[in-house]
C-alpha cells in the first residue's frame, strides 16, 4: 500500500479525489496548502471544510502554514494582470505543489498528487507540469513520485459536487486569490 499525500485545494474537490485514491489501495492524507487564498477568514473556512471531509472519511488532514504575503511576493508579484489559466496560475501551482512535495519527502510519503485537476476550471497539463517540477525543486535525495491523475475524468467533478452537498461542505466561488476574485467580479 502506497502512502499518498493529496494536496488539497479545498474540501469539495478533495471529496472526489481522496476516495478515488483509496479505491486504488492507497493510504491517503490531505495536505491543505493554500497561501494563495486572499484572506485568513477564507483560508479558515476552506480548511474547516477539508477537516470536515477528513473526519467523515477517516483521513488525516495536515494544514500547511498560511503565508499570503510570501505567496504574493514569490508568485503574484509582476504577474497580477495575467489572465486566468496564465503564467500566474502556473506559478501558483508550482508554489503549492513544491510545498506538498517537500512535506511528502520529509515525512516518508511514496507519492503526492493534487485535487486541483478535478476542477473544470484548471488545465490539467499545466498542473502536471507543476507537479513534475515540484519533484526537483526541493532537491530531496529521494523525492516522492508525482501522480498525474486527472480527477475530472469519469465524472469526478460531478461526484465532488454531489459529495460536498451530502457532507454540507462549504463551496467557494473563486480559486482563492484576489486576482481571480476581482476578475470574476468584472465578468459578472
Amino acid at each position: 500500500m502506497a502512502r499518498v499525500l493529496l494536496h488539497t485545494c479545498c474540501g469539495p474537490c478533495a471529496s472526489a479525489c481522496a476516495p478515488a485514491l483509496r479505491d486504488d489501495g492507497n493510504a491517503v492524507a490531505l495536505f491543505f496548502s493554500n497561501s494563495n487564498i486572499d484572506t485568513r477568514e477564507e483560508f479558515d473556512r476552506r480548511l474547516a471544510a477539508a477537516r470536515k471531509l477528513g473526519e467523515a472519511d477517516g483521513i488525516e488532514v495536515i494544514a500547511d502554514t498560511y503565508d499570503h504575503d510570501d505567496w504574493l511576493e514569490k508568485v503574484a508579484s509582476g504577474f497580477e494582470d495575467c489572465p486566468e489559466r496564465g503564467e500566474r496560475c502556473a506559478r501558483c501551482f508550482r508554489y503549492s505543489l513544491s510545498r506538498a512535495a517537500a512535506y511528502a519527502a520529509a515525512h516518508g510519503y511514496d507519492a503526492f498528487t493534487t485535487s486541483l485537476t478535478v476542477s473544470p476550471h484548471k488545465v490539467s497539463p499545466m498542473v502536471f507540469a507543476a507537479g513534475r517540477a515540484a519533484c526537483t525543486l526541493g532537491a530531496a535525495e529521494s523525492p516522492p513520485v508525482f501522480l498525474e491523475r486527472d480527477f475530472k475524468k469519469k465524472d469526478g467533478f460531478l461526484r465532488s459536487l454531489k459529495r460536498s452537498a451530502e457532507l454540507g461542505l462549504y463551496r467557494q466561488s473563486y480559486c482563492g486569490c484576489e486576482f481571480s476574485l476581482h476578475r470574476q467580479s468584472r465578468i459578472w
